[in-house]
């Protein structure tokens, strides 16, 4: 890619990829202009180190998680699409959940906009900005835990690996002794079926939502 064409959004996308793929610890300047084949000063244009890289890609990732305010909808309906979004970034970004974990969000524009976002319906459902922020915060590290614990198979496991991952998963608990631990072994025998991934991410934001709303105290 010619130097002339990279903007701040293809550079921190590229990045992304390149964390998806190895982790973060091979995401430097110098091995993301190789990726992109330009030299590292092509890239110093748009992030001076590291530190900022990191930023931006957080920044360029969370770009899509924010309110619909035109929309008009209820506030249930606008935190669940939020909360939504965050989930379905994290799913296809398996580098997100621990660049959420270890970068200043404070310092990353699209994050602080989601959060003012979030306050701004949680004080809608009748909660003071202390409470919202509360919430914001159980939503986002509920969020990052679905993704982090998908009991069917790890997220970052190839899914030609999941099969044998399961019966020896399924092998593990069902050995363990029928008399003392009988639910886990019941619940070993689940990993027999196919994992049904999307009932697990819907129950799971049904949950944070659910949640919400039964502590939610309207306004008017």
């Amino acid at each position: 890619m010619a130097a002339e064409r990279l903007s701040r959004a293809t550079v921190a996308e590229a990045a992304l990829r390149l964390g998806d793929d190895e982790g973060l610890d091979a995401v430097t300047i110098r091995r993301l202009a190789q990726e992109l084949g330009v030299t590292p000063m092509a890239l110093y244009w748009h992030f001076k180190n590291k530190d900022e890289l990191l930023l931006g890609i957080l920044d360029h990732a969370l770009s899509g998680v924010r309110a619909d305010r035109a929309a008009g909808d209820p506030w249930q309906k606008q935190l669940r699409a939020m909360i939504e979004a965050l989930v379905d970034v994290c799913r296809r970004h398996p580098a997100l959940p621990d660049l959420l974990h270890s970068v200043n969000k404070d310092e990353v524009a699209s994050f602080t906009r989601a959060t003012e976002d979030a306050l701004a319906l949680l004080t809608e459902a009748g909660f003071d900005v202390r409470e919202a922020y509360w919430i914001g915060s159980y939503l986002l590290h509920g969020a990052i835990g679905l993704v982090d614990a998908q009991p069917e198979m790890p997220g970052a496991m190839p899914a030609s690996e999941g099969r044998e991952w399961r019966r020896q998963r399924r092998v593990a608990l069902e050995c363990l002794p029928a008399d003392k631990f009988p639910m886990m072994v019941r619940f070993g025998a689940t990993y027999a079926e196919e994992p049904d991934v999307e009932r697990y991410y819907a129950f799971g934001i049904e949950l944070l939502i659910n949640g919400v709303e039964a502590s939610a105290r309207p306004t008017s």
